[in-house]
C-alpha cells in the first residue's frame, strides 16, 4: 500500500503532538492560537524545505554512505539490533523498528536485515541519487511481530539484543524474544503476539521512559503516575543471555525467556504472557516521567527527566526516594536523557525549550541546585532525543521537532568561543538534514563506528507515513584535523602528478 494513499493517522498524530505538553487552552483563546500555530507551522515547513534542498545538493560531499527508506506508516522508535555478518564490503545487521498504523492493519513490531555500508565503499553517484519515496533496498523486513498497542519506545537488551522491550500506551513493559516470536502476517483482525514477559508495576500509562541497563539485564521505565519503576529480568532468562556460544547457537526455535508456569507466581496474565513484579518503584517526581537513563557502571544508580523540569538521579541501595534532585534542569517540559558511557559524572538532557543541557553529577546537590556546564541551542522546536556517540566520548547527538539532528562535540566549545561566528552554535560540527519533519528517534550503532539510524514522522508534511534513513558523515568530518590535511596534501600531490602527464 502506498504512503500517499494512507489517511492521515490523526490520533497517533494528536498524541504525539502533545506528547509532554500541558491540557489544550481553554475554548475563548482556542482560535487565536490555533491560528497562530498554523502560521508558525507553515514558517517552520518553510524553513525545513530550504534547508533540506541546501542539504540534498552538499549530500555527496558530507556523507560516506546514505541509505534512505520510506515508511508506509510511521515509526516513533528505530534501534539497531545484533550484527549477523561481516563481508568485504558491507555487513548485514538486524534493525528493529515500529509501524503505527491508523486501526486499518494492526500495529507492529519490525525486524528488518540491513546491509550496512562499510566506509569508503559507496560511490559518490549512489549516495547523491535516492529518491525520497523509495524504499531502501539495503533495509529488508525479516519477521513481523503484531503488538498489542502502538509502539512508543523499543529498546535492546545489552547482554542479548535479541531481547527487547517495548513501551505502548497502558502501564506495562512488554519484553520479547525477537528471535523465537513466531513471524506474522499483519492483517485487520489478526489476534496480537504474546509477549515472552510483561513488566507490571505502574499505576497508569508510561509510554516514553524505557531503558536497559548496560551491565545487568535490568529495566527501567517512567511513566503518567510520576514515578520510575526498576525490574530484573535476571531469573526469567536463561543461560543465552549471558553465554555467547549458547546465544550463537540459539536459532529460532524456542524462547530463550523461561516460561512461569507455576500458579500464582506471578502468571495471573498467563493468557498474554508471565509477568514479573518490580524490585522497586521510585517516587520524587511531580509530573509525567518522560525518560529515564542507567548509569553505565551501576545497576543501582540511574536519572530520570519530567514535565516537572526536573532531574532526578536515584540510587537504589539507599531507598526510593531522590539521591539529588534538580528542581529547574530546564525552563520547559523535560523529553530525553542519556548518561554518557565513558564518563560517568556526565549527563545529557533535551528539552521543549528547545536547548539540550550538560550536566556533571559532581556539581549536583541534594537542595535541588545544579547549573548545567554548558547549554547547546542550535534547535528551533522541542529536543524528543539525546544520546552520547559510543565512538568518542565528547560527541553527541540530538534530533527535535525541526527536523534536524544535530551532531556536537562538548570540547570544541571553548575553542569555538574566540574563533566562530554566532551564526553556528558552539560545539554544533554537522546538521543531518535529511528529514524533513520531526526526528522522532535515532540510535549510533555500535557495531560500525559513526553509523546512525534515525526515523522521522511525517504526518505533518505528507498525511501519513514516515522516514528511516541510515547514514555516515565523511570520516574527513570528525577525524584529528592533521590527519585529514595530510591526507588531502597526498591526494592534491596525486593529481599534480596526473595533470603533468602526457
Amino acid at each position: 500500500m502506498d504512503a500517499q494513499s494512507q489517511q492521515p493517522q490523526v490520533g497517533v498524530v494528536k498524541k504525539k503532538e502533545t506528547r509532554g505538553r500541558k491540557p489544550k487552552p481553554k475554548e475563548e483563546k482556542k482560535d487565536d492560537q490555533q491560528q497562530q500555530a498554523k502560521m508558525k507551522k507553515a514558517h517552520q515547513q518553510a524553513t525545513v524545505d530550504d534547508k533540506y534542498t541546501q542539504w540534498k545538493s552538499l549530500v555527496p560531499v558530507l556523507y560516506d554512505w546514505l541509505a534512505n527508506h520510506n515508511l508506509v506508516w510511521p515509526s516513533l522508535s528505530c534501534r539497531w539490533g545484533p550484527q549477523l555478518e561481516q563481508a568485504t564490503y558491507k555487513n548485514r545487521q538486524r534493525l528493529y523498528l515500529s509501524e503505527q498504523t491508523d486501526g486499518s492493519v494492526p500495529n507492529t513490531l519490525v525486524i528488518a536485515n540491513c546491509e550496512v555500508v562499510k566506509p569508503r565503499v559507496a560511490a559518490a553517484e549512489h549516495i547523491s541519487q535516492f529518491n525520497e519515496e523509495a524504499r531502501s533496498p539495503f533495509v529488508k523486513k525479516y519477521k513481523t511481530i503484531i503488538h498489542p498497542g502502538e509502539i512508543n519506545r523499543i529498546r535492546e537488551l545489552p547482554q542479548n539484543t535479541k531481547i527487547v522491550a517495548t513501551h505502548t500506551d497502558s502501564p506495562d513493559v512488554l519484553i520479547w524474544d525477537v528471535e523465537a516470536q513466531p513471524n506474522r502476517h499483519a492483517v485487520l483482525g489478526a489476534t496480537s503476539s504474546r509477549p515472552d514477559l510483561i513488566l507490571t508495576g505502574h499505576q497508569d500509562n508510561a509510554e516514553f521512559a524505557l531503558a536497559m541497563c548496560p551491565t545487568e539485564p535490568y529495566v527501567l521505565s517512567g511513566g503518567k503516575d510520576k514515578t520510575v519503576v526498576l525490574w530484573s529480568i535476571q531469573d526469567h532468562i536463561s543461560a543465552a543471555t549471558t553465554d555467547p556460544a549458547a546465544t550463537k547457537s540459539q536459532g529460532s526455535g524456542g524462547s530463550i525467556i523461561k516460561q512461569n508456569s507455576k500458579p500464582g507466581d506471578g502468571n495471573d496474565k498467563a493468557a498474554d504472557g508471565p509477568s514479573v513484579a518490580p524490585r522497586g518503584i521510585y517516587y520524587g517526581h511531580e509530573d509525567t516521567v518522560e525518560d529515564v537513563a542507567f548509569c553505565p557502571s551501576s545497576s543501582q544508580e540511574f536519572c530520570s527527566v519530567g514535565d516537572d523540569s526536573c532531574l532526578i538521579l536515584w540510587d537504589a541501595r539507599v531507598g526510593s526516594s531522590p539521591a539529588i534532585k534538580v528542581e529547574k534542569a530546564h525552563n520547559a517540559d523535560l523529553h530525553c536523557v542519556d548518561w554518557n558511557p565513558h564518563d560517568d559524572n556526565l549527563i545529557l538532557t533535551g528539552s521543549a525549550d528547545n536547548s539540550v543541557r550538560l550536566f556533571d553529577r559532581r556539581n549536583l546537590t541534594s537542595g535541588g541546585v545544579g547549573a548545567p556546564i554548558y547549554k547547546f541551542e542550535g534547535h528551533k522546536a522541542a529536543v524528543l532525543c539525546v544520546q552520547w556517540c559510543p565512538d568518542k566520548s565528547s560527541v553527541f547527538g540530538s534530533s527535535a521537532e525541526d527536523g534536524l539532528l544535530n551532531i556536537w562535540d562538548y570540547e570544541k566549545v571553548s575553542k569555538e568561543r574566540t574563533t566562530k561566528g554566532p551564526s553556528s552554535p558552539p560545539g554544533l560540527f554537522f546538521q543531518h538534514a535529511g528529514h524533513r519533519d520531526k526526528v522522532v528517534d535515532f540510535h549510533w550503532n555500535a557495531s560500525d563506528p559513526w553509523t546512525i539510524v534515525s526515523v522521522s514522522d511525517d504526518c505533518d508534511t505528507t498525511g501519513g507515513g514516515g522516514t528511516l534513513q541510515i547514514w555516515r558523515m565523511s570520516d574527513l568530518i570528525y577525524r584529528p584535523e592533521e590527519e585529514v590535511l595530510a591526507e588531502l596534501e597526498k591526494f592534491k600531490s596525486h593529481v599534480v602528478s596526473c595533470a603533468s602527464k602526457p
